[in-house]
């Protein structure tokens, strides 16, 4: 017996280390592999492009990532600025509805604003000047609305501007939720603005918190209410802070500019030929005046190919000037009716309102029988370019200078939609300083200015 344990012993041990030894080998090659990769990851080398291989399929792939890199964020975007607004909103709702200054004494806003800036130091906006906007921002969205008898967001429908919420609705429906979390107590749906004056009751539901305000930058509510008249011109600048993404200086320039008054007083006869809400939207998107400024023309007086000329020769700042949602179709298209060619001047397509706009150019003042030719020409354009999906087309004649009761008397017995604006501010190049003439100019003013030194010296002593 003890033989044979003794025998069996090396055999044991034998295969024992036969097993170890091949572990111990799988472990270093594991090792080793992982020390390489590692060296292979670390190493310094150079990408060159024979290494990738960019096809079709790469190319969409990576368009893809980067639009949704950019989509999440802009919904991260509005999410923040919607969160913040919603607080202000609030903020301004619970000033006016507990009536903290009868209740607590005038200076409670500043005490507020201290109160705020000690809890949140690192915050900004906790400002009484600040707080004091909340406050007014609120008012004035919620008492404008008691007057019109109408609520904000159904205004804001008639100005298109619920439409731009279809591209954010993650964050807009998230942001609903949260407000919806927030006011448990609201009956009513959010976006809707009840009726009633803010001093009826105290214990009213709050004014809901519409949802497009999210937006728009606070910095751009704050210029939007300390400016506007009217809420009609406030939501009317919304919308174009929402559409071009306006900053606060820019958005201060088109009130300086009064953009408001001059957009939807074009003379026209929509309202007789076409059906509500577009008749209210094109007289939004045309204007009453066109500044032409950015067009040169050689010499004055010009003739209606010139300023053609100039002003399709810089297409940019046309559509620019012409507004948002223009598409330019092309100039001097050909119509052949019956063996003979007729050219409209300028023809556009406009995005929003889903139609074509035969614009027609005129460097004198105008005539009755213009109305006659635009006519046909929009005639032409519905019957020979117009798609059965498009919404009929529109005439616009742009001229020197029009008489309004002239251009209403020729509108009557024509059943297309049409409207006459002006034009303004075309540089006559002939009348504009040479190169030399400028330095002529500024050589003399120094020497004036000069002068006009050396006798104030004299003067003192």
């Amino acid at each position: 017996m003890d033989s044979l344990v003794s025998q069996s012993k090396p055999r044991m041990n034998i295969g024992f280390w036969i097993i170890v030894t091949k572990l111990l080998t799988l472990q270093t090659k594991r090792d080793m592999d992982k020390q390489n990769k590692e060296i292979e990851i670390n190493e310094p080398r150079m990408v060159k492009s024979h290494d990738v291989k960019l096809d079709t399929e790469y190319a969409e792939w990576i368009a893809e990532v980067k639009h949704r890199y950019r989509s999440a964020q802009v919904k991260a975007a509005v999410k923040v600025n919607g969160e913040k607004l919603l607080f202000n909103w609030q903020m301004g709702r619970d000033l006016v509805q507990k009536k903290a200054e009868e209740r607590w004494g005038a200076g409670v806003v500043e005490q507020v604003s201290l109160d705020l800036r000690r809890e949140f130091p690192n915050e900004d906006g906790f400002s009484a000047r600040n707080l004091r906007y909340m406050k007014q921002w609120y008012q004035y969205y919620t008492t404008e609305a008691a007057k019109l008898q109408r609520p904000v967001a159904e205004i804001m429908a008639v100005y298109g501007i619920e439409v731009n919420l279809q591209k954010l609705q993650r964050p807009v429906a998230e942001l609903q939720s949260s407000i919806n979390q927030e006011r448990l107590k609201l009956q009513r749906p959010v976006g809707e603005l009840v009726k009633q004056p803010v001093s009826e009751t105290e214990n009213d539901a709050s004014y809901d918190f519409p949802i497009p305000f999210a937006l728009v930058p606070w910095g751009q509510h704050i210029e939007i209410i300390t400016r506007s008249e009217s809420l009609e011109e406030a939501l009317f600048y919304m919308q174009h802070v929402i559409e071009k993404g306006l900053s606060r200086t820019a958005l201060v320039n088109c009130y300086k500019a009064h953009l408001f008054d001059h957009q939807g007083k074009i003379v026209n006869n929509f309202s007789t030929h076409l059906p509500e809400p577009q008749s209210h939207l094109v007289q939004e998107v045309l204007k009453e005046n066109y500044d032409f400024g950015f067009a040169t023309v050689d010499h004055e007086p010009f003739e209606e190919r010139e300023l053609e000329d100039a002003l399709t020769s810089d297409v940019t700042n046309l559509l620019l000037e012409m507004g948002t949602g223009f598409a330019f179709m092309g100039r001097q298209k050909e119509i052949i009716v019956g063996g003979r060619s007729r050219k409209i001047d300028l023809l556009f397509y406009h995005v929003r309102l889903r139609c074509y706009i035969a614009c027609e150019i005129k460097v004198k003042p105008f005539e009755p029988e213009f109305t006659g030719k635009l006519n046909y020409y929009v005639s032409a354009v519905d019957e020979l370019v117009k798609a059965p999906d498009d919404n009929p087309t529109i005439g616009l004649l742009i001229c020197s200078d029009m008489d309004k009761t002239d251009v209403q008397w020729s509108f009557r017995g024509i059943t297309t939609p049409m409207g006459v604006a002006t034009y303004n501010n075309i540089r006559i190049k002939d009348m504009l300083p040479t190169q030399e003439q400028l330095k002529e100019r500024m050589e003399l003013l120094q020497k004036e200015l000069r002068a006009t030194k050396r006798l104030m010296k004299k003067a003192s002593e």
